[in-house]
């Protein structure tokens, strides 16, 4: 994107303040593509970390050595780190990038600053499933929360129904190897936790595409270019950024978005249907939502 289409520091306060003062947002998550990466991340957080909010942010962790003296600043006691592999050559393979190490140093120096990890694994057929174990396995030695996410469709990531694990099938692996029992989950949770026996942190499963859960949903999202989302699936993006540089009203484009959130899965049809789903997938790749 040119950086004029961006939203500034500023305007992403602005915006922030707006949603937390007049629609009672009550918890903000920078996320990315890599919100470490921007030059003013530090000046976006200390801005927020001034809103009576719980401030959270997703990351892939290579960058976050440099911010945790910021981190701890502003207040953040949780951040979500994207990994799909525990295994450095793997990692490479995925991400195109030798970072494996760094990411888990600074996953293990999070937990060491008292910062609670969540771990975002996204897990594919053929690509991950071997390693389900050894993630759950992660939360008896840590005490972190390992996120398994169904892999859902977006735009250049070659989704195939087949290639899917469901949350039946990730329960089934780990039964098979560790006895574990269903925890509470928070009100609103995407996420369905489990804990293995004995184990410090917990598990959990995100299960968009077999046992979806949109009923219980209530986030919005604001892309980098000031774009709301009333879902992830959702393609009615509306534009905030523009009335808001024009000095215009963006209260009312906020609340016909709201009022435009389908009832299901933003009006993709049923994961099932493949094609129907392929062909009306959003043009925006899930780095340019922001995860």
């Amino acid at each position: 994107m040119h950086k004029n289409t961006l939203m500034t520091a500023n305007e992403v306060a602005t915006l922030a303040e707006l949603f937390v003062a007049k629609y009672g947002i009550k918890k903000i998550r920078l996320t990315g593509g890599e919100p470490l990466a921007r030059v003013d991340f530090d000046a976006i957080l200390n801005s927020l970390s001034m809103l009576n909010i719980e401030l959270s942010l997703t990351t892939n962790g290579i960058l976050l050595n440099k911010h945790f003296g910021a981190l701890k600043e502003a207040g953040i006691k949780s951040i979500n780190i994207s990994l799909d592999t525990l295994d450095g050559d793997r990692f490479k393979l995925l991400t195109r990038r030798d970072n494996f190490q760094q990411v888990w140093d600074n996953i293990i120096k999070a937990t060491e600053n008292f910062i609670y990890i969540k771990l975002n694994v996204v897990v594919m057929k053929g690509i991950n499933e071997d390693e389900i174990i050894d993630f759950v396995r992660l939360s008896k030695q840590l005490p972190i929360h390992v996120r398994f996410i169904e892999f859902m469709p977006f735009s250049g990531n070659k989704w195939e129904r087949a290639k899917v694990i469901t949350q039946q099938e990730i329960l089934d692996i780990i039964a098979r190897q560790e006895s574990f029992e269903k925890v509470i989950d928070h009100k609103h949770s995407t996420a369905r936790a489990y804990r293995l026996k004995d184990a410090m942190g917990t598990f959990a499963i995100i299960s968009t595409i077999s046992n979806g859960f949109c009923s219980n949903c209530n986030r919005i999202r604001l892309t980098a270019d000031g774009k709301i989302r009333n879902c992830l699936f959702d393609t009615g993006e509306i534009d905030l950024l523009k009335p808001l540089r024009n000095g215009d009203d963006v209260c009312t484009s906020i609340e016909q978005s709201i009022q435009n959130k389908k009832a299901k899965f933003g009006g993709l049809p049923h994961f099932e249907k493949e094609a129907e789903v392929r062909k009306q997938l959003d043009s925006r790749s899930m780095l340019k939502i922001g995860g």
